[in-house]
């Protein structure tokens, strides 16, 4: 999936994403931000664990992460590396709860 018409589709929501890419198989520890966090992969996959609701969410390209500020997250990416697209927004525009969004339905 190419990155340009998920960057425009951010772009109309009025977030300014950023790009960043990983090989198959890092690992983001357990942290948390100060802001709301907008993620969409543009290719590959990544699974993110949130540790105090023991929940995983695996992600391919087109879907979208949506994790409220303060939402302690881990992250592992998949086989084949992962290309997403980041963007953020002030603390407490996201609803509460972390929320996937499958392609095509956001």
């Amino acid at each position: 999936m190419s990155s340009g018409p998920l960057l425009d589709r951010l772009a109309a929501e009025g977030l300014a994403a950023h790009s960043w890419s990983n090989r198959p198989g890092e690992r983001y520890e357990v942290h948390a931000h100060d802001y709301d966090k907008v993620i969409v992969v543009a290719l590959g996959s990544i699974v993110f664990g949130l540790p105090a609701a023991d929940q995983r969410i695996e992600l391919e390209a087109g879907d979208r992460l949506e994790l409220p500020a303060g939402t302690a997250h881990r992250a592992d990416v998949g086989q084949n590396g992962v290309t997403c697209l980041e963007a953020h927004w002030p603390a407490g525009r996201l609803p509460p709860g972390p929320r996937r969004r499958p392609a095509g339905d956001w």
